[in-house]
């Protein structure tokens, strides 16, 4: 007989960790500091700028600066890197986050390059990708972050458990599997990292207590490649036809959602899931920023 699966809502856990940085951004308040976010938009992509939009608002919410710079989507490279130049200089941001995907004629990899380590709130730029690495991060990024708040504030701890995580991407797979790897409170799981180049996937995905799908690949794990009781965190969001659907198209994650949650001991659904978790996060590293400019300026 199945189970059926306690939901895991990241609205929840986000609204959570939110309430406890109230109080923080209200000590800094006392001090003379407000937290800021600068978001540098370039291109009108959908996806993009729904995520933008989000994040505005939750700053707003929260009583964050932030200023969002929309730019044409065929602004040349060198305007974009001036523009980090002086968002880099400019004190009244903490953070800085640069929207990907940026426009094909842009070098992502110069762009991120060019923030300040101190300001990357994505935890994108290789130096912080280093100390993430190293056990000694400043930042991290965003969505391995809430994966790794949600499963500990949900009582999933991934201490002594296996984690399998299905996806290597820059943005999840690998740090998630550096953050989880660490001697560290929320880590110390073994980890099990397949992709595309790996034969077999079901044998593997079978043998975690917490399978964590981040392929970008619709419905691609399916009941059988999940063990009975798994916990099972599903990071991707694509867009299908669906008729029934006002819109004709329904958002759908990397797992078959309705005959997994009958074998999975505890799941989260999309949307509703990791999503809200990484703008909370986002808001979590901008706080941290401010924090600790202002500690380097000795106000704090």
């Amino acid at each position: 007989m199945g189970l059926t699966a306690e939901l895991l809502l990241g609205k929840t856990i986000g609204n959570q960790i939110r309430e406890e940085l109230r109080c923080e951004i209200e000590a800094l308040g006392k001090r003379g500091v407000r937290p800021g976010l600068a978001v540098v938009l370039v291109g009108d992509d959908p996806g993009s700028v729904s995520y933008v939009t989000g994040k505005a608002a939750a700053c707003k919410e929260m009583g964050i600066l932030e200023e969002t710079l929309h730019l044409p989507k065929d602004t040349p490279e060198e305007k974009l890197l001036a523009l980090v130049e002086r968002l880099n200089a400019d004190p009244k941001f903490h953070g800085i986050l640069v929207q990907l995907p940026l426009p094909g004629h842009i070098d992502s990899n110069k762009v991120l390059l060019r923030i300040d380590p101190d300001k990357d709130v994505d935890g994108l730029h290789p130096m912080n990708v280093g100390r993430l690495t190293a056990g000694e991060p400043v930042f991290l990024p965003c969505t391995p972050a809430g994966i790794q708040q949600l499963l500990m504030r949900t009582g999933h701890d991934p201490a002594g458990k296996h984690v399998v995580i299905c996806g290597r991407s820059n943005l999840v797979g690998k740090p998630l599997a550096s953050m989880l790897i660490q001697k560290a409170r929320g880590a110390n799981a073994t980890v099990t990292v397949c992709h595309t180049g790996t034969a077999d996937m079901g044998r593997l995905t079978r043998q975690a207590d917490i399978l964590i799908a981040a392929m970008g690949s619709p419905g691609a794990i399916t009941a059988d490649m999940v063990r009975e009781g798994a916990v099972v965190i599903d990071v991707g969001v694509s867009r299908i036809p669906d008729p029934s659907a006002p819109k004709g198209t329904r958002l759908v994650g990397d797992v078959d959602f309705e005959s997994v949650r009958e074998k999975a001991s505890a799941i989260t659904p999309v949307p509703g899931g990791v999503g809200p978790m990484t703008i909370t996060m986002l808001l979590v590293n901008t706080v941290s920023a401010a924090r600790r400019a202002a500690r380097g300026s000795a106000l704090v």
